[in-house]
């Protein structure tokens, strides 16, 4: 450590500027997974209960689709700040907006304010999301050792809100009032804005504004798309309302169909770009089944606020030894698991000489992702599908895919970087966030298949699937690994 990084005020040995960032991010997952660990229940419990009374299928369509656009709008949020605001304002816009959204919720107004609330977090997250992690980054020169540290403190912080959240927002919205619950979520969020606005001095010049601000002849070109954009959605809206088609239902279907493409026509663009090298286009070609894998593992993690949500209300045993649990409760699983294994694959990574390579490590992941669900059908083939079940369980499930995530999640940042063109390289960090959105695109029309009526098949087919795509890319590592191209 130099005379200067010694002199300098720190937070646990790190800049200080990190104790900020945690904090506001840990606050902001708290607020974010501390709203989605009730949605649901708020959509379809019916009127007398609290809820809106939705039904149970188009509720949980809703809240996987809730899920893609807020990576959707990732992708807005680092052009915003790269192209405009810069990031310590793109994140703090997104923080206010991302509280406006919860504060909606909190209003006892219906669907109205549930539908606002969607647009305002949605909004505010994929503003803040991608560019507080980007703001960690410019705290460390580039050969700054304690980066990796930093980051993983910075992790643990979001799981630490992540895990608080379904806890003590679940048990007030659950147990006392849905309303109360948002309540709780905004004021999560007021405490993030607070300490990252009372720590803005800690971060450089260079945050506040963007790297590559808008030329003055690129803004007619940029309007111009804007527009058309805006044209052809409010089309495709006023031909639906004509048809007599507009309905949540299809605007859902809408936004899958648009969450899916748009990877299609960002791998298009740079395959035939005439700035991606050939070793790079080979590169680009060897990500692609490295993302529908990542798309179909982050479709079975991502239901754990949807089909395991609901599998946890009406299949699970939730008084245990005169404990009552919540069913939001498990949704606290995530961050736990992912606290407990880290360590371990910390050390497994260090430790392995001969580990396999990123593509490996992929088709394991889904297999793995596979085994959760069919362990979740085991219930259903021995004790029926009528009844209530341990919640052992949900645990194990949520074991297995942590486990899984360990070995996508991480890597998949990690590989998305290695691989990105250079002419491509904000917008290849982009595709690992629509990975993500293309996953739960793909989970909001296959949750309309979920009944306890289908429920064995359901978990079976699905998890069979991820398990049979993880098997096949096993016999492809060695081509995917040589179109790397040296990449490891």
């Amino acid at each position: 450590m130099t005379m200067e990084e010694k002199q300098e005020k720190t937070f646990f040995g790190q800049p200080h500027g990190l104790s900020t960032l945690f904090f506001t991010e840990m606050w902001e997952r708290f607020s974010y997974y501390g709203m989605r660990a009730i949605l649901l229940f708020y959509m379809y419990f019916a009127l007398d209960k609290g809820g809106l009374g939705f039904d149970k299928t188009t509720a949980m369509s809703v809240m996987a689709i809730y899920g893609s656009m807020v990576y959707l709008a990732s992708v807005v949020g680092g052009w915003l700040s790269d192209r405009i605001w810069g990031s310590f304002k793109t994140v703090f816009i997104g923080g206010v907006l991302i509280m406006l959204g919860h504060i909606a919720l909190a209003m006892p107004m219906g669907a109205t304010a549930l539908f606002i609330s969607i647009a305002l977090i949605v909004a505010g997250t994929g503003l803040l999301k991608p560019n507080v992690s980007e703001m960690v980054g410019s705290l460390y020169s580039e050969n700054d050792r304690r980066r990796d540290a930093g980051f993983n403190m910075f992790v643990f912080g979001i799981n630490l809100g992540s895990f608080v959240a379904p806890i003590l927002v679940g048990a007030v919205g659950l147990k006392i009032d849905f309303h109360l619950g948002f309540s709780l979520a905004a004021v999560g969020m007021f405490f993030g804005l607070i300490q990252y606005y009372r720590g803005r001095s800690q971060f450089s010049k260079e945050n506040s504004k963007p790297n590559d601000p808008i030329a003055p002849e690129e803004l007619s070109s940029v309007i111009r798309k804007i527009v058309i954009g805006v044209v052809v959605v409010v089309a495709v809206v006023l031909g639906m309302q004509f048809t007599g088609n507009l309905n949540i239902d299809n605007i859902v279907l809408m936004i899958s169909i648009i969450a899916i493409a748009l990877p299609i026509v960002y791998f298009s663009r740079m395959l035939g770009s005439k700035k991606v090298t050939k070793k790079e286009r080979s590169r680009v070609i060897a990500y692609i089944p490295l993302f529908i894998a990542a798309a179909i593992f982050w479709g079975i993690e991502e239901s754990g606020s949807v089909v395991l949500a609901l599998f946890a209300e009406d299949r699970t045993i939730l008084n245990i030894g005169g404990h009552s649990l919540a069913a939001s409760n498990f949704q606290s699983l995530n961050p736990l698991f992912i606290m407990l294994l880290t360590p371990f694959f910390v050390w497994l990574w260090s430790a392995w000489k001969k580990q396999p390579s990123a593509p490996g490590k992929f088709a394991v992941g889904l297999i793995f992702a596979g085994l959760s669900y069919m362990f979740m059908a085991l219930p259903g083939l021995l004790h029926g599908t009528g009844g209530r079940v341990s919640p052992f369980w949900l645990i194990g499930s949520w074991f297995i895919v942590e486990i899984a995530e360990m070995l996508i999640s991480p890597i998949g940042l990690s590989i998305t970087t290695k691989l990105a063109p250079k002419a491509f390289q904000s917008q290849m960090m982009s595709m690992w966030f629509l990975a993500d959105a293309a996953g739960q695109a793909i989970n909001s029309q296959l949750v309309r298949l979920y009944s306890p009526q289908t429920e064995i098949s359901y978990f079976l087919g699905i998890g069979i699937v991820s398990a049979i795509f993880g098997i096949v890319l096993i016999f492809f590592v060695k081509p995917i690994h040589k179109l790397m191209e040296g990449v490891n």
